[in-house]
C-alpha cells in the first residue's frame, strides 16, 4: 500500500486528510495521480493542473517519481512567505 496524504488546504479542498492506494497498480507518481483522478474525477483540477507540491517520504520532489510499496506521498498547496 501507499499512504496518500493531503495537507493544508488541499484537506479541505478534496474533503479527505490521507488514503491508502493499492500499490499493485501505482508504479510511479503520475500513475498515482492519475489513478486518484479516475476514482475521484473532481480532483482533476486540483491534482493535476494546479501547482501542487509533492513529498515522497518526507522529501520534496519533482517529476515523475517511482512509488514502491510502504511509501508515503505528501500532496501540500506551495507556501509562502512574508
Amino acid at each position: 500500500m501507499i499512504r496518500v496524504i493531503f495537507l493544508a488546504q488541499l484537506r479541505e479542498q478534496l474533503g479527505i486528510a490521507e488514503l491508502d492506494v493499492s500499490s499493485a497498480h501505482v508504479k510511479s507518481l503520475d500513475e498515482l495521480k492519475q489513478q486518484l483522478v479516475l476514482q475521484n474525477p473532481s480532483w482533476e483540477s486540483t491534482l493535476l493542473k494546479s501547482k501542487v507540491l509533492t513529498a515522497v517520504n518526507h522529501a520534496y520532489t519533482k517529476g515523475n517519481q517511482t512509488l514502491v510499496d510502504g511509501d508515503e506521498v505528501a500532496f501540500f498547496p506551495p507556501v509562502t512567505g512574508g
